[in-house]
């Protein structure tokens, strides 16, 4: 029996592609809904695998928001990280400009894992706030490598503290700014990197 040529045959998905694949569904909803109105049924329906493929890769709903949120996580990370040796007054702009090039362009994931923190399951909220605690320290570590940055990086508590309060403002505003953007890139980051460099000097 000959293949019909003008049949498309779609392409099975490797594991890691799945996985990913659900994990950009989950950002989504869970960014469009409150946590207990995402039902695990529409990710599994969205994707257009079984819900049995799907728990094959996460065990319940919980375990699958919280990778949602490591995942996103972790490409924050990656989009944030400094350059060694370089100061990190020559470093700002370019990094944050990339942070904010990630919020335009994964703005549901964006979302999802900053609500994170609201839901009441104390598994999610620990990941959520392992999560931020990576990102301090990975800010934190750059600035107490540059030594053009000495007023508060000889304080500990006080660079920590510092960061810890620049990160929430940072959130809010991009938070703010993908639901308005009536500020341009330009002037969001222009407007976090004053921010960052009036918490840490004179």
């Amino acid at each position: 029996m000959t293949s019909n040529p003008g049949q498309r045959t779609r392409r099975r998905l490797s594991t890691e592609e799945r996985r990913e694949q659900l994990l950009s569904v989950g950002a989504t909803l869970f960014a469009q809904s409150p946590y207990d109105d995402v039902w695990i049924e529409r990710v599994a329906e969205i994707a257009g695998v079984s819900r049995g493929l799907l728990y094959h890769y996460f065990p319940n709903k919980r375990d699958f928001f919280a990778a949602v949120v490591r995942h996103e996580s972790a490409r924050m990370l990656r989009q944030t990280a400094a350059i060694p040796g370089i100061p990190v007054r020559e470093q700002l702009d370019t990094g944050i400009d990339r942070f904010l090039a990630y919020v335009e362009s994964h703005a549901e994931g964006f979302r999802a894992f900053h609500r994170a923190e609201a839901t009441g399951d104390p598994l999610v909220r620990e990941v959520y706030r392992s999560a931020m605690a990576a990102h301090e320290r990975q800010i934190v570590d750059a600035l107490g490598a540059d030594p053009t940055l000495t007023p508060l990086t000889e304080d500990p508590h006080a660079l920590r503290l510092a960061v810890h309060g620049w990160l929430a403002f940072m959130v809010a505003v991009c938070l703010d700014w993908v639901d308005d953007p009536r500020l341009s890139r330009d002037q969001v980051r222009s407007l976090c990197s004053r921010a960052l460099l009036g918490a840490i000097t004179p």
